[in-house]
């Protein structure tokens, strides 16, 4: 991945400078980052806390009516992008509590069940692979939704995946969300 690194870095730069985010640094990792406890992971990206380390899971509504396919509908998508700490206990019921309540009750709570997408079906929709996934510059515009404790984070900076396995993002929170126009909700 050596060879792709300053494509990814230059192309999600890109993406994000021309959406007014400029707050934001890209660091290589380790190939056996993933092997290491979460402290270990905070030292190397210079993050204030392993509260600001966080992921971006795809998850996929097995119950969605026969016509939701696509992530044409925000509110009712077939496919969301979850982000979350990784010292956060994600929880798949509070985030189809709030897709219930989003859409008014008209659709049955029993239509949405939230579960992690196939890693092919996560790869195919966002064009990156396992560890590697990022919400900047899918493929697919998968609606985000952001857990509210990292709205919350102080500093307002947390790191996620890079879009390749060893490349990690640092963001400013408040211009991910300006950008992203995520949902925010509590997820965990």
């Amino acid at each position: 991945s050596q060879g792709a690194d300053g494509d990814t870095v230059a192309r999600l730069s890109a993406i994000l400078r021309t959406n007014a985010v400029h707050d934001f640094s890209f660091k290589r990792v380790p190939y056996d980052y993933y092997d290491w406890p979460l402290e270990a992971r905070r030292d190397v990206l210079g993050a204030p806390s392993v509260d600001h380390l966080c992921k971006s899971i795809v998850l996929v509504n097995t119950q969605a009516p026969s016509n939701v396919v696509d992530c044409s509908n925000r509110n009712n998508s077939k496919y969301y992008v979850v982000v979350v700490q990784y010292t956060a206990k994600f929880s798949a019921e509070t985030v189809k509590n709030f897709l219930y309540s989003l859409n008014d009750g008209k659709i049955a709570k029993k239509k949405f069940n939230l579960r992690l997408a196939p890693e092919e079906t996560s790869a195919k929709l966002t064009g990156y692979e396992h560890n590697g996934v990022t919400c900047i510059g899918m493929k697919t515009d998968i609606p985000v939704i952001l857990d509210e404790a990292i709205a919350k984070l102080n500093p307002d900076y947390f790191w996620l995946g890079g879009g390749e396995i060893d490349l990690k993002l640092g963001i400013r929170t408040s211009e991910f969300v300006n950008f992203v126009k995520p949902f925010i909700v509590k997820c965990s």
